[in-house]
C-alpha cells in the first residue's frame, strides 16, 4: 500500500503541469455553473463583472505587493498599454461571457472555453508569433486539434438536447421555469449567445497573446494582473452604471448564490495564477 501511494505521488509530481491543467478545467466548469446560476436568479451580468473584478483586485493586492520581480517602475506608456489590454482581455471578454451565458447553457460555456487554445493558436499564427509546420507531426497535430476544438464548440451551439432541469430546487427558478426555458432554448437566443461567447473567447485569446509582449517589458506578473483587474473594475463600473442606471437594486449583494459565485470566480483567478 505504501509503495502504491509513493508511486501515485511520483506520477503526480512527474505530470504536475497536466494535472494542474485538468484541475483548472474543473474549476472553469464550476465557474460556468455558478455564474449561470447567479445570472439566472436575477443578478445583472454587468454588475457581476464589476464585483468580480473588484474582489479580484483586493485578493491579488497582497501578492502584487510582495512580488519581487520588479525590474523598473511603471511608466505612463506601460500603464496606457495595460489599460487597453485590460479593456480587451478582461472587460470586454468578461462582459461578453456573462451576457452570453444568460442565452446559453453552463455546459456550452464550459465547453466553449476549450476553444481558447485553438483561437489563440490561429491568431498567433496570423500575426506570426506562432509558426506552423505542416511537414511535421506536431504542426499537423496543432492544426487538427484547433479544427476539432472549434467543431466541438459549434456542435454544442447548434445541437439542442433535452432539458436537464438544472437547479430547479431554487424557488425562483420554479416560479419562472417556463420563462427561463423559453429564453435559454429559443433558436435565436442560442445563436446570439454562442456568437457572443465565441467573441468573448476571441478577446480572451487576444489578451493571452498581448500578455507575452507586456510581460517582457515588465516581468512582475502579479503586479501586472492586479493592475489590469483594477483597470477592468473601473471600466466595468462605467459600463454597469450606464446599463443599470435605472435599476439601483441590481447592485444589491446578499448572502446568497450571487456572493458565492463572485467569491468562487475570484478564487479561480488566484488558482490559475499559482498554477
Amino acid at each position: 500500500m505504501k509503495s502504491f501511494l509513493l508511486g501515485c505521488v511520483a506520477t503526480v509530481e512527474k505530470n504536475r503541469p497536466y494535472f494542474a491543467m485538468l484541475f483548472i478545467q474543473f474549476m472553469y466548469a464550476g465557474m460556468a455553473l455558478l455564474s449561470k446560476a447567479a445570472i439566472s436568479k436575477g443578478m445583472s451580468p454587468y454588475v457581476f463583472v464589476v464585483y468580480r473584478q473588484a474582489f479580484a483586485s483586493v485578493a491579488l493586492s497582497p501578492f502584487a505587493f510582495f512580488d519581487s520581480k520588479q525590474s523598473a517602475p511603471l511608466s505612463c506608456s506601460l500603464l496606457c498599454k495595460l489599460f487597453l489590454v485590460s479593456l480587451v482581455g478582461l472587460t470586454a471578454s468578461s462582459n461578453l461571457y456573462c451576457v452570453s451565458i444568460n442565452y446559453t447553457s453552463a455546459t456550452f460555456a464550459a465547453a466553449a472555453t476549450n476553444t481558447v487554445p485553438a483561437i489563440t493558436f490561429i491568431m498567433a499564427a496570423l500575426i506570426r508569433v506562432e509558426s506552423i509546420s505542416i511537414k511535421r507531426v506536431h504542426g499537423l497535430a496543432k492544426i487538427l486539434g484547433s479544427v476539432l476544438s472549434l467543431a466541438g464548440a459549434i456542435t454544442f451551439a447548434l445541437v439542442k438536447g433535452p432539458s436537464l432541469g438544472f437547479m430547479k430546487w431554487y424557488p425562483e427558478n420554479q416560479n419562472h421555469s417556463s420563462h427561463l426555458l423559453t429564453t435559454v432554448h429559443s433558436k435565436v437566443d442560442i445563436v446570439r449567445g454562442s456568437l457572443m461567447m465565441l467573441s468573448a473567447n476571441t478577446a480572451w485569446s487576444l489578451w493571452l497573446i498581448l500578455q507575452g509582449f507586456v510581460v517582457k517589458q515588465y516581468p512582475a506578473k502579479f503586479r501586472l494582473t492586479a493592475i489590469q483587474c483594477l483597470f477592468s473594475f473601473m471600466q466595468s463600473t462605467v459600463v454597469a452604471v450606464a446599463v443599470e442606471r435605472n435599476n439601483p437594486s441590481a447592485w444589491r449583494l446578499g448572502w446568497d448564490i450571487h456572493l458565492l459565485s463572485v467569491a468562487y470566480c475570484v478564487r479561480v483567478y488566484n488558482l490559475i495564477l499559482h498554477a
